[in-house]
């Protein structure tokens, strides 16, 4: 089913451009009207065993109940009128009936009409839709700035080269064809081919993948991937919405605007219940004058029916259930952006994880520490770290804090310098060590000997590698990998108990997605999987049923969307989590298998409430129209409102239930 992800639209046009506030304020300010009108009813003060009110009270029930009617009830009344211009009568045109009905009535009674007013139970009523109307729209997420947040990503200044030499123009101003000078640390602001320079640059936002990608001259470089240590003169070949960085924001606008209207199951049930409140209240007016009954005794029985059958239960079924739900999960770290996208994660039964930052860490950690004979591996790895401690690449970073995790002295190099695409070398106690790509050491004129083992078991499972050598032989490998989450491991786990099947799609190598699809035990993966080609595949398993997807990066933005409910890992980027439905707070993918066994629960207890809810009120509409009269049973007005509040109680009782649910 598709999803209305921007909050209410068409079918629930009660909530339309409303404020959460507005009926914050209108819910406060109506239940201090409405004190005074239920302590001073007849009815509320005989259950209580209080004396009748006294007389100088009569006015309260008028003018309260008139102010109530007027302020309380004006967004029913406005969504009322909606509805039926619309001609899809539904809550807001159910509850607008039963205020109308109960008041004007109510009026005429203080008139002078024969009959009981019915003044406490508008008040309540209105006070009661007021606050789940309230509930609901806090539970609603916020509008999303998934694309503003893409096209923020590009630098805004761009070293563009000219007749009188480098000049800095905005980004915006850039063509195809200008010559751009881009520095270590900069992002790339347009698409373009490298022209001289070597470096290595971050492209895991469009790719996934969480390696650097040496560059060299003819190498494509991506706008806003990171240039990592060298200097690079690009060609511009392509601007503004044509980079792949924009193609990224029109998948997003593409699986946004796919997305049909979510009809929930209140409103259509609320529907139903008007057309038959409507109809057993006329037939109870007709049939009662029918058979010789007074007017006013005919006209009670019709307006109990219609107060009766006023959803209070069904007005606060869904909302209680969410709010609870919502309070769960955020004590769980599970923050819950989309209640129509999670009311549908109960169905979920694939569950699509991106790899780098959300199965993995998302950094480089020391995996594997080859060296060659006579060389001590703690000896090599502090050389290593010694060049490596200045260099900001994520590769020399791992291998500096492998060292320190050893609590390794480092010994101190001197004349050292990055040497762009291969590495870095300097001079240690007289001698000249490198520490970077193995193809530096075969360029150097070195044989791998007894480490070639090693290096070619670290290509094997996908590994990244760095050597150390120095002018005579190689001297050790470094195999570099990305950490996988302990908590991944316990997360497959429980998904498949809950049978819910795990599936990897990343953008790394075949190698490293098999490699950490079989230790985390999952069956199926995608591996080299471009950004369109994940909302793709996204596509694909939602033909066997709802999807959910988890991810953290920006090439996950369109999968995160177009999956049936989008799960963000809360450290990953601002566009990833705006995309989401869910965010876990803690990075904690063991929150997945806890999100759907909440998105269980919270729908059972929905089905629980909204059965409740219809089911009263099948029953007591009969009862209130006088159905059972012919065996002696008429149900009083006040009858009535007591088991219609009884039955909000139970479902009010029943939504609180949830919060004893454990996820662990």
């Amino acid at each position: 089913m598709a999803r209305g992800r921007r909050g209410h639209r068409g079918d629930h046009g009660d909530h339309a451009g409303h404020d959460p506030e507005v009926f914050r304020r209108r819910f406060w300010l109506s239940l201090l009207l409405a004190l005074p009108v239920v302590f001073f009813s007849e009815q509320v003060r005989a259950w209580l065993g209080l004396p009748p009110p006294p007389a100088g009270a009569a006015w309260v029930g008028p003018v309260l109940g008139t102010a109530l009617y007027f302020y309380g009830g004006a967004p029913f009344l406005r969504g009322a009128l909606a509805e039926f211009r619309a001609r899809r009568p539904g809550m807001m045109a159910l509850v607008a009936l039963a205020i109308s009905v109960a008041y004007l009535y109510s009026l005429a009674v203080s008139l002078g009409l024969p009959g009981r007013p019915f003044y406490w139970e508008l008040a309540t009523l209105i006070v009661v839709m007021l606050l789940g109307h309230w509930l609901e729209m806090k539970s609603v997420g916020q509008a999303r700035r998934a694309l503003e947040a893409l096209a923020e990503l590009l630098p805004t200044v761009a070293h563009r080269e000219e007749a009188g030499g480098v000049r800095d123009v905005p980004a915006n101003a850039l063509r195809e064809g200008d010559v751009l000078r881009v520095l270590p640390g900069e992002q790339i602001p347009a698409d373009g081919v490298v022209l001289e320079g070597r470096t290595t640059v971050n492209e895991a936002f469009l790719t996934g993948e969480s390696r650097p990608v040496p560059k060299g001259p003819g190498d494509e470089v991506v706008a806003g991937a990171i240039n990592h240590e060298g200097a690079i003169r690009v060609r511009v070949v392509r601007v503004g919405e044509a980079t792949a960085l924009f193609q990224i924001l029109r998948l997003v606008r593409e699986a946004e605007a796919s997305r049909g209207r979510y009809q929930r199951l209140a409103d259509r049930a609320a529907a139903t219940l008007f057309y038959l409140a409507v109809a057993a209240a006329a037939t109870a007016l007709l049939v009662w004058l029918a058979l010789g009954r007074p007017l006013d005794f005919a006209l009670a029985m019709a307006v109990t029916t219609l107060v009766i059958a006023c959803p209070h239960a069904l007005g606060l079924a869904i909302p209680l259930v969410n709010v609870n739900a919502t309070a769960l999960a955020a004590r769980n770290g599970v923050l819950i952006r989309n209640r129509e996208a999670f009311e549908r994660a109960h169905a979920v039964r694939v569950v699509a994880f991106d790899k780098t930052g959300t199965l993995t860490e998302g950094h480089f950690a020391l995996a594997r520490l080859a060296t060659a004979p006579g060389v001590d591996p703690d000896e090599a790895l502090a050389l290593a770290a010694a060049l490596e401690v200045q260099s900001r690449h994520p590769l020399a970073e791992a291998v500096v804090a492998a060292a320190r995790e050893r609590d390794l002295r480092l010994p101190k190099p001197r004349e050292v310098r990055a040497v762009p695409g291969q590495g870095v070398e300097g001079a240690i106690a007289g001698r000249r060590y490198r520490v970077g790509r193995p193809e530096w050491a075969r360029e150097a004129g070195l044989e791998l000997g007894p480490v070639a083992a090693a290096l070619a078991e670290a290509d094997r499972r996908g590994m990244s590698a760095v050597v150390l050598f120095d002018d005579e032989r190689v001297l050790a490998v470094f195999a570099l990998a990305d950490r996988v989450r302990p908590s991944a491991r316990r997360a497959v786990a429980r998904l498949l108990a809950l049978g819910v099947e795990p599936v990897m799609i990343t953008g790394d190598a075949e190698a490293v997605a098999r490699e950490v699809a079989g230790e985390l035990g999952i069956r199926r993966f995608y591996a080299r999987v471009l950004p369109g080609e994940k909302a793709r595949i996204v596509r694909e398993l939602k033909a066997a049923g709802p999807v959910a997807f988890v991810g953290d990066g920006i090439n996950d933005a369109p999968a995160l969307v177009e999956a049936d409910l989008g799960v963000a890992i809360g450290a990953g980027t601002h566009v990833a989590i705006e995309s989401a439905d869910v965010v876990l707070v803690e990075d904690d993918p063991e929150d997945v298998p806890r999100l759907l066994l909440l998105a269980r629960a919270t729908y059972r207890k929905m089905i629980e409430n909204l059965l409740w809810a219809t089911g009263y009120n099948l029953v007591a509409i009969p009862l209130a129209a006088g159905a059972a009269y012919p065996l002696g049973i008429v149900l009083p007005p006040a009858v009535g409102a007591l088991f219609m509040s009884l039955s909000t109680v139970a479902v009010a009782l029943n939504a609180l239930a949830l919060r004893r649910l454990r996820l662990d």
